[in-house]
């Protein structure tokens, strides 16, 4: 059983309110830091934990925090990205329902290093409940003097807003993020400048993802150097997976990062296996932007060592054999799925998601959803799957931000590994609109005999 560091008191009754989280010894990072730590030392442990973002991109924590710029008399901010949008992610949902004080803890900390005295917490709109909950939990320690002036007697003021988006995508993009929380439409900046010189109105900011920084309480807690032993080589701490498909036990798991993917998936402990008892043809592993990967490739590597659920070990291989961990939305696919027809709706979430600022996502994203629509409905042809590799390409490192790369990749990894269920679609147009391709050769070990 692995160790949990952020959910482990998730299920304690009535966790979600002060006074119990509390007595379960919440909020002693608050009181480690403000007595005992200058902001720079609470930096410096973030740093030696080896914390990565847990968004998506894996950038170290502590080092964008020591980017943060500090000109003289100028507010520094801080904003928790919890525009959770990403088709197949429900992690920081999780977290910021059941034990929302452990955010608004590692907030308090986080605002002490970078040195901002006021903090956001920007959450998509389409999560009202939660912002509800969080609007309690943020009142509960202001009342209990954790937030406000003078915090703790210690000179450090500190004040936490909640701020709804409106359901849009793109604004978990930092830079949209921003432009949104600012009241203006949500399209992404160019950069740079970047947030930490140029954010919030003008100011140093940093965006960081809810999971980031409730993962700074246990560092505080325990130190840097504890919490960089769980887990393996760069990818230390335990992730929040949110795993869901055709699994028989989809949820939010707490992994330490030293498990591999096949345990992950068919252990009792997390996934339980493939749903009624089918077999696994292919998976999403980070969320649905990651690259595909079919059911060989995702439990071995193409040198043929066991796929561990760390950041190298996933992106193994590059794009080509490999993927990312992403930000978790962990997506499994059994034998009787479509990849063209998941790819169709991957491509369609893109279109309508994209801001519309640069051509070669907006233009490419819509050409990309009619041809998966016209290979789905069987009235491809073959040069349709050499116009879509295409376009993915043109799209690719294209735009300002990365959802061009986000929509790009779906489509490229389902052709390099599944161009034969494309090619089927084609050749087969009346059979495709009745049934799926089936498993064909995906879960076959990499060595598959060529035929005589």
């Amino acid at each position: 059983m692995g160790r949990k560091l952020l959910l482990e008191k998730a299920h304690v009754e009535g966790i979600r309110h002060y006074d119990v989280y509390r007595r379960e010894g919440g909020y002693r990072s608050v009181e480690k830091v403000l007595k005992t730590m200058s902001p720079e030392a609470v930096v410096e442990e973030v740093k030696k934990s080896g914390l990565r973002g847990r968004g998506g991109a894996g950038f170290p924590t502590g080092m964008k925090w020591s980017f943060l710029a500090k000109p003289e008399g100028v507010p520094r901010y801080l904003v928790v990205n919890a525009d959770e949008s990403e088709p197949g992610t429900f992690k920081d949902r999780y977290l910021m329902e059941f034990i929302p004080h452990l955010l608004i803890e590692g907030m308090i900390c986080a605002s002490y290093a970078l040195g901002s005295n006021t903090s956001y917490i920007y959450i998509r709109g389409e999560y009202w409940w939660v912002k509800e909950i969080l609007e309690v939990a943020v009142q509960e320690a202001r009342n209990a003097g954790f937030l406000g002036k003078n915090i703790l007697g210690s000179g450090f003021d500190c004040d936490i807003f909640v701020q709804p988006g409106a359901g849009a995508y793109i604004c978990g993009e930092e830079t949209a993020l921003i432009e949104s929380l600012e009241g203006k439409r949500g399209n992404p900046r160019i950069k740079p400048p970047f947030p930490a010189v140029k954010g919030l109105w003008g100011c140093p900011t940093v965006v960081n993802n809810v999971e980031s920084i409730a993962a700074v309480v246990p560092i505080v807690n325990d130190g840097g150097e504890e919490y960089a032993k769980l887990g393996t080589g760069k990818s230390t701490g335990t992730k929040l997976i949110s795993a869901c498909g055709n699994i028989n036990k989809p949820g939010v798991y707490e992994i330490e990062m030293n498990i591999s993917v096949e345990e992950f998936i068919y252990s009792d402990e997390y996934c339980g296996g493939i749903a009624n008892g089918k077999k696994l043809k292919a998976c999403i592993p980070g969320g649905s932007s990651v690259p595909i990967l079919p059911a060989n490739l995702l439990l071995k590597t193409a040198k043929g060592e066991s796929r561990m659920m760390t950041y190298e070990s996933l992106s193994d291989g590059g794009f080509a054999t490999g993927t990312m961990m992403g930000s978790g939305g962990f997506i499994v696919m059994d034998e009787d799925q479509c990849v063209v027809k998941h790819t169709y709706t991957l491509a369609r979430f893109y279109r309508h998601e994209s801001c519309g600022q640069c051509s070669p996502c907006r233009e490419g994203t819509g050409w990309m959803e009619k041809i998966l629509l016209k290979i789905d409905q069987g009235k491809g042809s073959m040069s349709d799957i050499d116009l879509l590799w295409d376009i993915q390409r043109k799209i690719e490192g294209n735009t300002i931000c990365p959802l061009g790369d986000a929509a790009a990749w779906p489509v490229a990894a389902a052709i390099r590994h599944f161009r034969d269920e494309f090619e089927w679609h084609v050749t087969n147009p009346s059979e495709a609109v009745v049934r799926n391709y089936g498993l064909a050769n995906y879960a076959k070990p990499l060595e598959v005999a060529t035929p005589a």
